[in-house]
């Protein structure tokens, strides 16, 4: 083989790795970042009729070396969205309120039925299947970013984290 030759075929792996590794990166991409977070498969479940609440769930992956910690939200589909976790008090799983969800440095934090979520208190209207619900993330480092749950169906359920309903729950 000759020095062009074996050029020309260094070139092409090159330039075939270069594609691969950028085809990854897409493919890895976050839905949203915020600094070096990056947020991933936030949705919501839809509203069944008389149903004033909802909660709201996503992935929070953290990158880089420095922690930092998810403080509120806001939203114009409820009259408030709070931060809340599930602890469970003498055997009974009850939400309850937090100040704010820890992303670990290079971790991340799970938003799950029966762990860490949003909870969407006083509905402004229905949550609809396939629509998105606009959300402001404020972190303590990260800022604000502007993000969007999907509405998955009333009867969705991924099996993460407990798979706890909200029926049983006490505020």
């Amino acid at each position: 083989m000759t020095l062009l030759h074996t050029l020309h075929r260094l070139a092409r792996l090159v330039a075939t790795l270069t594609v691969s590794a950028a085809a990854l990166t897409l493919a890895h991409a976050a839905d949203f970042t915020a600094g070096p977070l990056e947020i991933n498969d936030l949705w919501v479940r839809g509203s069944v009729p008389g149903q004033t609440n909802g909660a709201g769930y996503m992935q929070i992956n953290n990158p880089a070396g420095v922690s930092d910690r998810l403080l509120s939200a806001q939203t114009d589909a409820s009259g408030r969205l709070e931060l809340h976790s599930v602890m469970t008090e003498d055997g009974v799983a009850k939400m309850r309120q937090v100040t704010g969800i820890d992303i670990p440095a290079k971790g991340s934090a799970k938003l799950a039925p029966g762990g860490f979520h949003l909870m969407f208190l006083q509905l402004t209207g229905p949550f609809k299947q396939g629509e998105v619900v606009p959300v402001v993330l404020k972190f303590e480092k990260a800022g604000e970013v502007r993000v969007n749950f999907t509405v998955k169906p009333s009867t969705y359920n991924p099996g993460s984290a407990g798979g706890h309903g909200h029926g049983a729950m006490q505020h």
